[in-house]
């Protein structure tokens, strides 16, 4: 399947009415298979979206605004194209409903119908986030902050056009002790490129891993900074960092989550976990 779609276009037309159609579905064993590692813990985990455009009009034709949050499970076949669902947002405002309910419920049922599974959507009102009572808050990710692991290195961190995961591998043979030793940590260095369009994405990425090896940190920013020319989507990045440190750090546990900064109103967060227990709450950061 093409990834390209809508997203692919230089010039769109923006739908004035209801267009369910817009939306345009992304299979993830394209990223998957890039990755070349089909482990099913690639599947364990949820990608949140946060919308901030969205609008409707009630029974009297007034525009209604809202914040939404939409969970689109880590098992789903398919993505959705980022661009699409822009779209489809766009062609519900000039939509009328009776209840928020029946936006939530609308959205819902198009988006489970995209990606083939079910996707839980939330609305929030402005004004139930500017008296900080929404699930919207902004929040400091958890642990260390690595940026300035290199800061005592005369060494010159060289772009590379892939990820390279043998930059973790100096320290990673490295026995702590008999059992296990918890990281976590987080850097706000993560950028990639879009794989259609090659636009910069950047986001704050974070960890935490259970593991009998010694992680670096100075070699974690590294390979952290070895995606800034890599093309792919938010999703792939994510999954490609989970099954790295998988395969070199053999952890008891591990999750990695990654917030990205907006584009087009909407920002994409995906989480993978080797158990649902460690599944965190979504959540915004700063540049969010």
């Amino acid at each position: 399947m093409s990834i390209h779609g809508i997203l692919g276009e230089q010039t769109t037309d923006y739908p004035t009415q209801y267009s369910p159609e817009m939306l345009y579905p992304i299979a993830r064993r394209i990223g998957r298979d890039a990755i070349g590692w089909h482990d099913e813990k690639l599947a364990i985990g949820v990608d949140w979206w946060h919308a901030s455009e969205l609008s409707w009009l009630d029974s009297q034709g007034i525009s209604q605004v809202a914040m939404a949050r939409f969970s689109v499970p880590a098992s789903s076949p398919f993505i959705v194209e980022s661009k699409s669902l822009k779209l489809y947002l766009n062609s519900i405002n000039f939509t009328e409903f009776v209840s928020w309910e029946d936006v939530q419920a609308l959205i819902a049922k198009d988006l489970s119908s995209c990606v083939q599974a079910a996707v839980k959507v939330e609305l929030f009102s402005l004004d139930d986030e500017l008296n900080n009572t929404s699930g919207l808050l902004i929040i400091k990710p958890d642990g260390v902050c690595i940026d300035h692991a290199l800061a005592d290195s005369t060494d010159k961190v060289a772009l590379c056009e892939h990820p390279d995961a043998s930059l973790l591998g100096n320290n990673a043979n490295e026995i702590v002790a008999d059992n296990h030793q918890m990281y976590t940590f987080y850097s706000h260095l993560l950028r990639s490129n879009c794989p259609v369009t090659n636009q910069p994405d950047w986001g704050t990425l974070a960890v935490s891993i259970s593991s009998e090896k010694t992680i670096d940190n100075a070699n974690m920013l590294r390979y952290i900074l070895s995606f800034r020319q890599h093309n792919g989507f938010h999703e792939q990045c994510v999954e490609q960092i989970f099954a790295d440190l998988t395969q070199y750090y053999e952890p008891s546990a591990l999750m990695v989550r990654a917030w990205y900064t907006r584009r087009g109103g909407i920002d994409i967060n995906p989480c993978r976990v080797s158990d649902t227990s460690l599944l965190p709450a979504p959540s915004r950061l700063i540049r969010q």
